[in-house]
């Protein structure tokens, strides 16, 4: 009979402490005894097809509920598999924790058989990352773990649990309950600085980043904008922080400069950044142009080359945001100077949406059309992207997943499951190209033995489209990036799913919503036209650049179609 009072058994325990309720992973004989503990408890293991999917799952978990994501895998090999899971949590600042085994460290039996230092391997990769090397210390590395990884900024955190220590006997030890984490709050001198620029701007602009999406400041957010009545724009990973139908919302950065949003950023003379984090890719650049940016975030601003502000207001957000519209409600007087920009704007990014060929432009309205406002559409990456970024508008905080700071392909489908685990009622889509689809496309099985309701949608250009087209802008000779693909229906197919091609724009919708309505796990094979790379995204945006560059200093004036 099993020992009942391992260490194991003790870890699991201090893990339901924490609130886990599933672990997502593929154990190995050195987690058998964990594997055992974690059995006769009431957390769900979640087995995949690969690790890296594990970490995809977990970390978003962490990025969906505020809470650690859990994944499991053994030594060597499937501890190294986690690490671009690691670096998409590091970047991406999702709360995680991984266990990894690795063989016993009291005795060497097998002596450096599948053996490599996971420590050091995780340790650029990780917030905090601990060989645990004696029970009774378990309940204070978990709960050590878990604050760190839910920490500003949050991020992931790895556990290496030796077989013979995950094995060993261990003391009747308190748990430590869990607590709330505090966050200092900015003084109230700093906010008066930051609402005196505020309230003298004349051409003021709000932008909303990554650390604005974190669940705990959403209503704080949504009602400075509301009260502010200063127009605001999104990066990335911001997007859905504040609704996108509202009337001061411009649109998301989904170009670092250029595109038609870019007028409005250009003419700011303020731009007020929330939860701004210059891991993603540049938003907007700082020029010589006498523009004040007032910082607002949990941590200190990163200066970059491209982004120093010289106002910061650090602390909790939710409080910081508070305090702001207290104290400026009503007294900003050029508040709207930048919202009559906002028609021409919306208008030239819609362009084409139901033009009748599967463009992105088209693929993005019909996916809009079928999903409910809580709907959440998980993206890989790809060239797609970019066009969901600028067309999608997001109506609810946290439901565009993507991913802008690791930017890592594969993470789409995996992404998609775990939203689907923690929202069986809602409509879930997962959105991937073929390339980034191919590389965890193995987890189709994971999802239709969980049972799930899921759409996956494959946008097929036969190519790493991303990267062919920064060739093409660039001057190269279309080499090296093109590929054959599986016929995807009777892929699905193979996985007791339901597959579906799609050759024509009128069918999508309808599509669409049939494979919602079918439920189980439904795959979407699309053919994509990137023509409109090069006609939007670089000949129509260079010459729109053309006409409004020097602008900044220019009265503000509509957007209209070149």
């Amino acid at each position: 009979m099993p020992n009942t009072h391992t260490a194991s058994d003790l870890l699991v325990k201090a893990l339901e402490n924490e609130g886990v309720e599933r672990i997502f992973g593929i154990p190995g004989e050195e987690n058998l005894d964990l594997l055992e503990a974690i059995r006769r408890s009431g957390i769900e293991l979640i087995l995949t097809r690969h690790e890296q999917a594990a970490a995809f799952m977990a970390a978003t978990h962490g990025r969906l509920t505020g809470r650690p994501g859990v994944c499991l895998t053994t030594l060597g090999p499937g501890a190294l598999n986690l690490s671009t899971g690691a670096a998409y949590a590091l970047l991406g600042a999702m709360p995680m924790v991984m266990i990894t085994g690795q063989k016993s460290i009291l005795t060497a039996a097998q002596a450096r058989f599948q053996i490599v230092d996971t420590i050091a391997a995780m340790t650029p990769v990780t917030k905090m990352t601990k060989q645990i090397i004696s029970p009774p210390t378990i309940p204070t590395v978990i709960r050590e773990a878990f604050r760190v990884a839910q920490a500003e900024r949050p991020g992931p955190v790895h556990l290496e649990l030796p077989e013979d220590i995950a094995a060993a006997t261990a003391p009747q030890v308190d748990l430590i309950p869990p607590t709330p984490a505090t966050l200092p709050v900015a003084s109230l001198d700093v906010i008066a600085a930051a609402a005196d620029v505020i309230s003298g701007a004349r051409r003021p602009l709000i932008m909303l980043g990554a650390a604005a999406a974190r669940p705990r400041c959403t209503h704080a957010l949504s009602e400075f904008v509301a009260r502010m009545r200063i127009p605001f724009f999104t990066t990335q990973m911001g997007k859905g922080t504040v609704s996108g139908c509202t009337d001061l919302y411009l649109g998301t950065a989904a170009l670092t400069e250029g595109d038609y949003l870019h007028e409005a950023i250009d003419q700011a003379d303020v731009i007020i950044t929330i939860g701004h984090d210059t891991v993603e890719k540049p938003p907007f650049t700082m020029h010589s142009r006498g523009q004040t940016i007032v910082h607002l975030d949990y941590q200190p601003a990163t200066i970059e080359e491209v982004y120093v502000p010289q106002v910061e207001v650090i602390g909790d957000l939710h409080h910081t945001l508070h305090a702001l519209t207290d104290r400026l409600d009503g007294k900003v007087p050029h508040a709207q100077a930048l919202l009559p920009l906002r028609e021409g704007i919306l208008a030239n990014v819609a362009d084409r949406a139901t033009e009748d060929r599967l463009t992105p432009q088209r693929i993005v309205h019909e996916v809009r059309q079928v999903m409910p406002d809580d709907g959440i559409v998980a993206l890989d990456n790809g060239m797609y992207k970019i066009w969901f970024a600028r067309n999608y508008r997001t109506i609810t905080a946290n439901t565009l997943l993507l991913d802008n700071a690791l930017a890592a392909m594969g993470a789409g489908l995996p992404s998609a499951i775990m939203a689907s685990l923690l929202h069986p009622g809602r409509r879930v889509m997962a959105v991937c190209g073929d390339g980034g689809f191919m590389m965890n496309s193995q987890e189709l099985e994971t999802a239709v033995r969980l049972g799930l309701n899921l759409v996956v949608v494959i946008l097929e250009d036969h190519a790493y489209g991303m990267i062919r087209w920064k060739q093409a802008v660039d001057g190269f000779t279309d080499y090296g990036m093109t590929f054959d693909n599986p016929d995807f229906v009777a892929y699905a197919q193979a996985y007791s799913a339901t597959g579906t091609h799609v050759t024509d724009a009128a069918q999508l919708g309808p599509a669409l919503e049939h494979a919602f309505t079918q439920g189980g796990v439904q795959l979407l094979a699309v053919p994509v036209d990137y023509s409109e790379n090069t006609r939007v995204l670089i000949d129509e945006l260079q010459h729109e650049t053309a006409t409004h560059q020097d602008t900044a200093d220019r009265p503000v004036h509509h957007t209209t179609r070149s």
